[in-house]
């Protein structure tokens, strides 16, 4: 049986020339086992990035939501566990706004956890030769933002959202900081939808 995945990546942010989520989902194959892929670039603005996801999604009525984001400073690719119902951060969105402790969804939960299978993604991730880890901190920029909206909007539902965090290009990567390939960053992402 065929599957459809909205797989999402978002647009560079902070004065980077490229972001290695999108990078990466533009590389993957139109299909990964039995998902069929639908790619979107992603805008690094709060509320933007899950309004232009849910859109697509309501369109393209997909059956599973993942969706990419980059972490700088990680080492590892990591599967996300929780969404918190928080903006906070010391850095401004592409919009140019500076979120300072506040709520995604006024009086919505405190938190999220994903929908997929947080653990078995980060299995397969070593399995196929890459470092991973589970990670219980999505922050509080525009990826929490992202998957939090997701997993409010589809509560209770039988769609299957949740988040994956890649380090940085090797290009990006400045004085010492972790990285990863392209390469060895889609082999993450294909073993993580193989394995759903």
């Amino acid at each position: 049986m065929a599957y459809t995945m909205l797989i999402t990546g978002f647009a560079p942010f902070g004065g980077e020339p490229i972001n290695p989520s999108w990078e990466a989902v533009k590389a993957l194959p139109e299909q990964i086992g039995e998902y069929r892929l639908i790619k979107l670039e992603v805008p690094v603005v709060y509320g933007l990035a899950g309004q232009t996801v849910l859109e697509r999604a309501a369109v393209v009525q997909p059956d599973a939501i993942l969706c990419i984001g980059q972490a700088a400073g990680r080492s590892a690719v990591t599967p996300e566990y929780v969404a918190i119902n928080l903006r906070h951060a010391n850095i401004p969105d592409n919009a140019g706004y500076c979120a300072m402790e506040k709520p995604i969804v006024e009086g919505g939960p405190d938190a999220y956890f994903s929908t997929m299978p947080v653990v078995r993604i980060r299995e397969a991730i070593q399995k196929a030769g890459i470092p991973s880890a589970v990670s219980f901190s999505a922050g509080a920029f525009v990826c929490n933002d992202l998957l939090y909206t997701l997993l409010h909007h589809y509560a209770g539902t039988a769609m299957k959202a949740g988040f994956i965090h890649v380090p940085l290009l090797p290009q990006q990567a400045k004085n010492g900081m972790p990285s990863l390939g392209l390469d060895e960053i889609c082999r993450a992402l294909n073993a993580a939808i193989q394995c759903l």
